[in-house]
Parts: C-alpha cells; structure tokens; sequence
C-alpha cells in the first residue's frame, strides 16, 4: 500500500512539475502576431503550453480518456474543437465569458477523474468538444491578424501538440502507472491537482468581475 501511494505521488509530483513548467513557459514571439511558417508553428506548439489552465486541461483529457473504449478518439474530439473555436476568434464570433469557461472546465473534469468515474463516450465527446471551443476560442487570440500561411501552420502545430500531450498523459496512465481502472489512485491524485489548478484560475476571473 505504501508503495503504491509512493507511486502515486511521484506521479502527481511528475504532472505537477511538467505543469509549472508550462506555466513558466515563454510565448516563442514574445506575444508578436505570426509572420512566417515558422513563427506559426512555434507559436502553435508553445501557446497550448504557455498556460497552465490550458495544460492541465489537456492533462486531464489523457487522464479521463485512458479508461475510454474510443481512448484515442475522444482526445481527438478536443483538439477539433479547439481548431473550430480559434477559427471563431479569427472570424470575429465571440464567445459569452470564455476565461471564466476555460477555468471552471479543468475543475469540473479534474473533479471528475478524481471521483474515479467512467464518463460515457457521448459525455465525454460532447464535453471535450464543448470544452474545446473555447479553449480554442482563447488560442484565437494569438493568431488575429495573420496571414494564410502562419495561421495554417499554427493551427496544425497546436493541434498535434495537444494531442501529443493528451497521448502522453493516457501513456502515463496505462504504461507507467499500469492504472487497471479510473478508481486507481495515481489518476486520481493527478485529477485533483488539475482540479486545484482550475480553481485557482476560476477564483481569479471571478475576482476580477467582481472587482473590475
């Protein structure tokens, strides 16, 4: 038993410490609008970094979909409908309260991994994908004004970097910690630290309604 908790916690200390790097992380063009191919790739494979809000939301895809039937798939719902919500930002649809959105869903499916739970597949489908739009909505916001060509390259770059990082969540979970279940500890832990994570940002956006 005391092994298996001292897994766990090397494991929520892995996912911890790959999330405070991420939130450390520097925007490759320093905030700069993408004027190359290259610049679009590199933004696209930093910005789903830079943010730990987005991270441990992405985290918590892999962590909740390692348990799917569709465990490939589901995560793949996600990345599409970030793709369509970045696509939104750049036609000019805005979407209601978008960071307030973004913090309360890595609660809710932080929450939702650590109860230890299976998610239905329409469920999980439809969350990820209602989940993705904004959180894409938010890359958006790195690409306004660009070109055809750094905003093709960047929407393909974030979109593989996503699912990288989902992918290699669901292998943490399957392959390192040999989780059999959602109701192994190891994910669990992993869960509530997103979860705490999400509360933080959600605390934060209803501060600053609140006080303007």
């Amino acid at each position: 038993m005391i092994s298996r908790i001292s897994r766990a916690g090397l494991g929520a200390f892995t996912v911890s410490m790959l999330a405070a790097g991420a939130a450390q992380a520097h925007h490759p063009l320093g905030g700069g609008t993408p004027e190359t191919f290259m610049q679009g790739f590199l933004s696209g494979i930093g910005h789903p970094m830079i943010g730990i809000d987005h991270f441990a939301f992405i985290v918590a895809v892999g962590l909740a979909a390692a348990f799917s039937a569709k465990r490939l798939l589901t995560p793949l719902a996600f990345v599409v409908a970030t793709m369509i919500g970045c696509m939104l930002h750049v036609a000019g649809i805005m979407l209601p309260l978008p960071e307030l959105f973004i913090s309360a869903s890595v609660v809710a499916l932080g929450a939702f991994v650590l109860s230890g739970r299976k998610m239905a597949l329409p469920g999980q489908l439809g969350f990820f994908g209602l989940a993705g739009l904004f959180h894409g909505f938010a890359y958006g916001g790195a690409i306004i004004g660009a070109e055809s060509t750094p905003l093709v390259a960047y929407l393909g770059s974030f979109a593989v970097t996503q699912y990288l990082i989902a992918l290699g969540a669901m292998l943490l979970v399957t392959t390192v910690w040999k989780a059999a279940d959602s109701k192994a500890i190891q994910p669990r832990i992993a869960g509530a630290l997103v979860a705490g994570v999400g509360f933080a940002f959600f605390f934060e956006n209803v501060e600053g309604m609140i006080l303007g």
